[in-house]
């Protein structure tokens, strides 16, 4: 780790190359390019798995809920690996944009933590709102890695 303090700047520069990420993703794998390939480095960049514990509960998972290594995140972004069966692949559903609305970030010297909603727009135009919360770490080069990420589609009532 590093002595580094995050600040929300750096939080919401995460947070645009999450989104940008996303869109990445959705665009290879629409245009035939190697969408795994660019999954891969969407989580080895901006996750934590290769510092420690990473808690991430993505929107779409029943069966298992909880993808505590970078194998169960690749089978939820891209499905490609079977690690868990039900994953459908979220990142290759032709996502062209995601936007971050955060409640509040705090930051507490090395770490933060983000809550909000996020939106992903579909290839017809239309958003899908999605609700997180997001913890983040410095690594020893003082990036801005997540070690949580907790989503879930809102409550319906």
């Amino acid at each position: 780790m590093t002595t580094k303090a995050m600040t929300k700047e750096m939080i919401h520069a995460a947070q645009a190359a999450w989104g940008a990420g996303i869109v990445r993703i959705a665009a290879a794998h629409s245009s035939g390019g190697d969408f795994e390939a660019a999954a891969r480095q969407h989580i080895e960049t901006l996750y934590a798995y290769d510092l420690g514990p990473v808690l991430f509960k993505p929107t779409l998972a029943a069966e298992i809920q909880f993808r505590s290594t970078f194998e169960g995140a690749l089978s939820y972004f891209v499905a490609t690996n079977n690690a868990c069966p039900e994953d459908k692949g979220f990142a290759i559903k032709g996502w062209t944009a995601v936007r971050f609305e955060n409640v509040d970030i705090i930051t507490y010297g090395a770490t933060a933590t983000a809550m909000g909603n996020y939106f992903f727009t579909d290839p017809n135009g239309d958003e899908v709102k999605v609700e997180y919360s997001f913890g983040y770490v410095l690594d020893s080069s003082g990036n801005v890695r997540i070690n949580l990420h907790h989503s879930a589609m809102p409550y319906a009532g």
